[in-house]
């Protein structure tokens, strides 16, 4: 199984078709860790910003999808995906635990806590727009940074989302699908 993973859309339809276009082939599920639609108040508005179009596309999106509910994502976000938008999305691949949160929520050492007491294998935040795959305690922890508004971080401002498959976890750059970083599964 293949799942695709992005966060921090933030109504940029450009950057989710790019995704699957680039990076998502293959994908047997999606999931999102929030800030799906409205640009948020911290955020310019980007020339691709088009919430309506990008939620027609999500709608139609050919792969199956998840969202974990974001810090600018509300109730009416949710009426007009018409899928729900809980704060934790827990998705099992094959043998492997994912689970999806924003992370605006969390304290430090909170996500390490958290994934160690659900027994997640990969642990996913967004809300920084900046991309991380870590390996702790046994366990995988990524933020795919954002496809649309990134923020400088150790790949700089480059913008991407990531993939995970039976032989690990990949961050990938948007606009080619280049592998930036990959982490195979820990040994259990």
């Amino acid at each position: 199984m293949r799942v695709g993973i992005i966060s921090d859309t933030h109504g940029d339809g450009s950057a989710w078709e790019q995704a699957l276009k680039n990076c998502f082939q293959g994908c047997e599920m999606i999931i999102h860790a929030g800030d799906v639609l409205y640009h948020g108040p911290r955020n310019p508005i980007i020339a691709a910003y088009a919430p309506k179009d990008l939620a027609e596309l999500l709608r139609q999106s050919p792969v199956p999808l998840l969202i974990a509910r974001g810090n600018c994502d509300a109730e009416v976000d949710a009426m007009v995906l018409k899928l729900p938008l809980p704060e934790q999305v827990v998705f099992q691949m094959g043998e492997r635990r994912i689970i999806a949160q924003h992370g605006h929520r969390l304290a430090p050492g909170e996500a390490e806590t958290l994934a160690a007491y659900y027994r997640a294998d990969l642990w996913v935040t967004g809300h920084t727009h900046v991309p991380v795959l870590a390996c702790q305690g046994g366990r995988l922890y990524l933020n795919p940074g954002s496809p649309s508004l990134p923020h400088s971080g150790p790949l700089g401002k480059l913008k991407t989302v990531a993939v995970a498959d039976e032989q690990g976890v990949r961050l990938l750059a948007l606009a080619t699908g280049e592998v930036l970083q990959e982490l195979p599964w820990p040994a259990s």
